[in-house]
């Protein structure tokens, strides 16, 4: 076989990270390499960044695009400028190399990813990480969610082939934009232990948080109502209330968003403000450096198409107990082995877990030595063998219409 040439898209690659998406892609496009792919991946930077440069084998080529707005509605019309710059970005890239396949990451590329598909003669693959009607449960009827939502079903329908991280996203997006069940495939997220190593004094990052006889609970990501974690802080004032002295318990809140002065004022409302930490948001460093430090971590999400905190969490030794919804369930099995679930949506029975893992030492010990077996089934090399057969799948589909 040949190796192809592809073109990826993402709004965000580092240094420039926004969430998980920019891990995503970094580490699979430096294990495309090794599967035989030459990969060129289009992302935005600002001028302290290079335009161009091969990093771990993968050409990535930046456009400089302003700071993102936070207000929404101004920030679909900078993702509508940065699509533009990309597209024309991508067309002087398509005089210089040939592409087989153009690959973009969730709606905020579509776009730039269709006309250059277009302009390549070559298909399109899109992967889609979350969508708006599962982040705002099916309310999508007003803008900008319904633009939202108009584009990821424009995007679903027109690529040659589309990819979810988890089988729970599969069903949600053949029911939610009506595809054919062919037309979908189920690709996990991964996990690379090493990328995961702590850099700070742990034990003076943990003396911050928490004295040496108490528990810690870590809650990681956007603060978005959807993430859940207005249930987490229920659930932990319970917890505090019961256990008292005897277990005494603090929490810390890594991560920003629009949810974030809310949950603020209901940690006050609940009278543990002064248990807790707001982080905000933190660089890879510190988060990996948390892991360590806490007895604890939470996912207590509404609607998650993956769950890649869960994993994180498992692979570096920290105890996780996720809601048993979406793409958590296959990060998370039912059986108790590597992780406890909840019911989704309910703080009580949350707390009833907390409790339990916080105040039963064997138990968290035997879910963190399983869990970090268990992670390894969640490789990364095995990801990029799987999404350059898609590519190849696509491209031969491509060929024979």
């Amino acid at each position: 076989m040949s190796a192809l040439r592809t073109l990826i898209l993402s709004w965000e690659f580092p240094p420039v990270v926004e969430g998980g998406l920019a891990r995503h892609v970094r580490k699979l496009t430096e294990q495309l390499v090794p599967a035989d792919v030459e990969v060129h991946v289009l992302t935005r930077g600002d001028e302290t960044m290079p335009a161009e440069e091969l990093v771990a084998g993968v050409h990535v080529h930046r456009v400089r695009e302003p700071s993102r707005p936070r207000d929404l509605g101004e920030f679909v019309t900078w993702i509508e400028h940065m699509n533009a710059d990309m597209l024309a970005a991508g067309v002087e890239l398509g005089d210089r190399y040939t592409f087989d396949v153009v690959h973009g990451h969730d709606w905020l590329v579509a776009n730039a990813c269709d006309h250059l598909a277009k302009r390549f003669g070559c298909p399109m693959v899109m992967t889609v990480h979350a969508t708006e009607h599962g982040r705002h449960q099916g309310w999508v009827d007003q803008h900008p969610q319904s633009y939202i939502h108009g584009v990821e079903q424009w995007m679903t329908h027109r690529a040659q082939h589309v990819i979810t991280c988890s089988h729970y996203m599969r069903e949600h997006v053949l029911d939610v934009y009506g595809l054919d069940e062919g037309h979908v495939s189920v690709i996990a997220n991964g996990i690379d232990p090493h990328d995961l190593q702590p850099i700070e004094d742990l034990d003076t990052l943990r003396a911050r948080f928490a004295a040496p006889d108490e528990k810690l609970v870590l809650l990681v990501g956007r603060l978005d109502y959807y993430k859940g974690f207005q249930l987490a802080l229920e659930a932990i004032a319970g917890v505090i209330e019961r256990l008292g002295d005897g277990v005494r318990t603090r929490y810390l809140v890594a991560g920003s968003g629009p949810h974030e002065a809310e949950l603020k004022a209901q940690a006050a409302a609940l009278g543990i403000d002064g248990a807790g930490t707001f982080l905000g948001w933190i660089g890879d460093d510190v988060l990996h450096s948390l892991y360590r430090i806490a007895d604890l971590c939470v996912v207590p999400s509404l609607y998650e198409p993956f769950g890649l905190v869960a994993l994180e969490a498992m692979a570096s030794g920290c105890a996780c107990i996720v809601a048993d919804t979406g793409g958590l369930r296959e990060v998370v099995p039912a059986d108790e082995r590597v992780g406890l679930r909840f019911n989704g949506g309910d703080a009580e029975h949350l707390g009833v877990m907390v409790e339990r893992l916080l105040t039963d030492e064997p138990l968290r010990e035997r879910l963190v030595g399983e869990a970090m077996e268990h992670v390894r089934r969640f490789d990364w090399a095995d990801i990029a063998r799987q999404t350059a057969a898609v590519y190849r799948a696509a491209v031969d589909a491509h060929a024979r219409a």
